[in-house]
């Protein structure tokens, strides 16, 4: 299978070739696309750099910051036209262990449409996170797999690998989520199509350098946004079982 380790990017000067040397050891034969969002402290220009020096890493350039969502549907598309069998979603900051990525790819090979990194399945963990960031993390997988009748157990997770063809049966177009929402989006998606999701037990570990993304207007928007399309899913299924009975 030919890999594409997508890796979107804002202000990750420091963490980024950590980052990228781990996966090029872990996995040599994945390529990587760094999506950059013009990063203000240079990190698309050392991208250039890391790319000009290794024939298997590239560079998307985009005009400004879109948030992590619209960063992962540019890096999709540009896979799918680049004619990767298989797209891995992976943090800059080394939070996604590279050397955890195999155990997803052989998900994957096993038949799974969507292999992903759960911290919440048994073996699974999260190193130097605060008790409040673990109880937002495990109340929102949880208000999120009720409310949309998910079975997966970290529905925010954001370390994942699709099959193309998982991809290509979605409308990439009209994922408009992000940060915590657009995990949960696309995680539903695949669901609703009845396609194979399976969860890898992996070690979570918090950012050393760099600032993290994550802010309270991106949990709020998930829990929005997953209120939404749960009570909207039971509307629809309610009307239609009433149109059915007439």
């Amino acid at each position: 299978m030919r890999v594409l380790t997508i890796i979107p990017t804002y202000n990750e000067l420091e963490s980024l070739p950590k980052t990228i040397s781990r996966l090029r050891a872990a996995v040599p034969a994945s390529d990587v696309l760094v999506v950059d969002d013009n990063s203000p402290d240079g990190t698309g220009q050392l991208a250039d750099g890391l790319a000009a020096e290794d024939s298997q890493i590239h560079v998307l350039h985009r005009q400004g910051k879109a948030g992590l969502g619209a960063a992962y549907i540019a890096g999709f598309k540009w896979g799918l036209d680049a004619g990767y069998d298989v797209l891995v979603e992976m943090d800059a900051d080394g939070s996604h262990q590279p050397e955890q990525l195999p155990q997803l790819l052989e998900a994957l090979e096993q038949g799974a449409d969507l292999a992903m990194g759960s911290r919440w399945v048994p073996g699974g963990s999260v190193v130097n996170w605060p008790l409040y960031r673990q109880a937002i993390s495990r109340v929102g997988s949880t208000y999120a797999r009720l409310m949309l009748g998910l079975k997966i157990k970290d529905v925010t997770g954001g370390y994942r690998a699709f099959r193309r063809t998982t991809l290509e049966k979605l409308n990439l177009d009209e994922v408009a989520s992000v940060g915590y929402g657009f995990q949960v989006d696309l995680a539903w998606r695949v669901a609703k199509l009845g396609l194979t999701i399976v969860e890898r037990p992996i070690t979570f570990v918090e950012r050393e350098l760099g600032d993290s993304k994550m802010s309270g207007n991106i949990v709020v928007e998930a829990m929005i946004n997953v209120t939404r399309w749960g009570l909207a899913a039971r509307w629809q299924k309610l009307t239609s079982g009433k149109s059915s009975a007439a």
